[in-house]
């Protein structure tokens, strides 16, 4: 691709993935989670595919495949764990730490770690979508066919 469309795209890509995980952060809080973020930081790696080649992501395919299978076993750990000590018991509300904090009672700004195992599951989920979709960006410049340049 031309100079011009690389230079964008450097300038472009740290905000994607910026947004991207933003949007997956948030996601317990605002419009958002894991997908829709995971979808954003997928629609970089078509951007990288656009600007740079099939040879700049080709060498990721095996990471995309582990992050896939991480994001997966993260989830089901995640929700495994969630089931007996939040539905059951409800021990974790209100500890703190990498559960997060009790919601303060009425409105409030939105306090980012108040949802237990939700945003850890977003992560988990936005894991498996960035993985999946850019799996699929890839096989399409693996079997794209030629460059029409």
């Amino acid at each position: 691709m031309s100079v011009v469309v690389r230079t964008i795209a450097r300038i472009l890509l740290p905000m994607v993935f910026a947004f991207g995980g933003y949007v997956i952060m948030h996601g317990h809080l605002t419009p958002g989670g894991g997908f829709q973020g995971g979808a954003v930081v997928a629609s970089a790696l078509a951007l990288v595919l656009v600007a740079f080649g099939e040879a700049s992501l080709k060498k990721y395919k095996d990471l995309l495949s582990a992050l896939e299978s991480l994001g997966g076993v993260a989830f089901v750990v995640l929700g495994l764990i969630g089931i007996p000590f939040t539905f059951f018991a409800n021990v974790l509300a209100g500890v703190g730490g990498l559960f997060g904090q009790s919601v303060p009672p009425g409105p409030n700004p939105g306090y980012l770690n108040t949802a237990g195992t939700l945003p850890l599951m977003n992560w988990a989920v936005g894991l498996k979508v960035i993985a999946g979709l850019g799996s699929v960006v890839v096989l399409f410049g693996l079997f794209g066919g030629e460059d029409d340049r």
